[in-house]
């Protein structure tokens, strides 16, 4: 089992073409449920602020995990850098399940935190997910030939480890979100949010939780582009990878 963490489709898109390389299954890490944890094979998550998202850091805590077939990888998307997210998910591991992961590896894709990156140039982002494509066959191939060792590309030294709980816990903060007048109420942020932080009431999305795992998925699959976060948001874009549904 391919286990992935994915709000805008990065994450999913590339634990599918592992799972179809591999003949493994790609699973949501929200649809684990009845799943056995002791079949993950590989775990796919996005880097958030050089760090691993709350999501995937409490899965890791809460379920054993073993080594089928005598080996274990992780692999991040990253827009700059997956800074030392290889070491917060392997740490993680080692505590709760007594393993460490066998090989790390890392995939550059469109950085959804658009508070502060701008997605709006459509072919500038259509050529980063162009230029993923060689990085995730190569990817599959060292799965294939289990791999041993840290493959992560622009990952960033150990000292950036004291920069991710801090930063992190600022950046989850949901008193930032802003609903603008074009919602509908439709109630889809909700639905799709990870943590259920979000209730509809008198047809708004309201934020029930002060911090939640900022994935901003409510953000980028909003219909209406009625949900955004700080000042810089609207400008910068939405963002939903092209190959997958999410």
């Amino acid at each position: 089992m391919i286990l992935y963490f994915s709000a805008t489709g990065n994450c999913k898109y590339v634990a599918q073409q592992i799972a179809l390389a591999v003949n493994d299954d790609a699973v949501s890490i929200l649809d684990t449920a009845a799943s056995d944890a002791s079949a993950v094979t590989g775990i796919i998550s996005p880097a958030y602020a050089w760090g691993i998202p709350s999501i995937v850091e409490n899965y890791l805590k809460c379920n054993k995990i073993s080594k089928k077939n005598n080996y274990l990888f992780f692999a991040a998307t990253y827009g700059t850098s997956p800074g030392q997210s290889h070491y917060f998910a392997n740490k993680t591991l080692k505590n709760t399940s007594g393993i460490e992961f066998d090989a790390y590896y890392s995939v550059k894709m469109p950085d959804t935190w658009t508070p502060v990156f701008n997605l709006s140039d459509k072919n500038k982002v259509a050529a980063i997910n162009a230029d993923a494509e060689p990085e995730i066959k190569t990817i599959l191939a060292m799965i294939r030939e289990r791999r041993r060792g840290n493959y992560m590309a622009h990952r960033l030294p150990a000292i950036a480890r004291i920069v991710y709980r801090p930063y992190y816990h600022h950046m989850r903060q949901t008193k930032k979100f802003i609903v603008r007048d074009t919602c509908t109420g439709c109630g889809l942020c909700a639905l799709k949010c990870p943590i259920q932080a979000i209730e509809i009431r008198k047809n708004r999305p309201v934020w029930i939780k002060d911090r939640c795992v900022m994935c901003l998925g409510c953000l980028h699959r909003c219909p209406e582009f009625a949900i955004q976060y700080g000042s810089c948001t609207q400008k910068h874009g939405q963002y939903r990878n092209p190959h997958v549904s999410v």
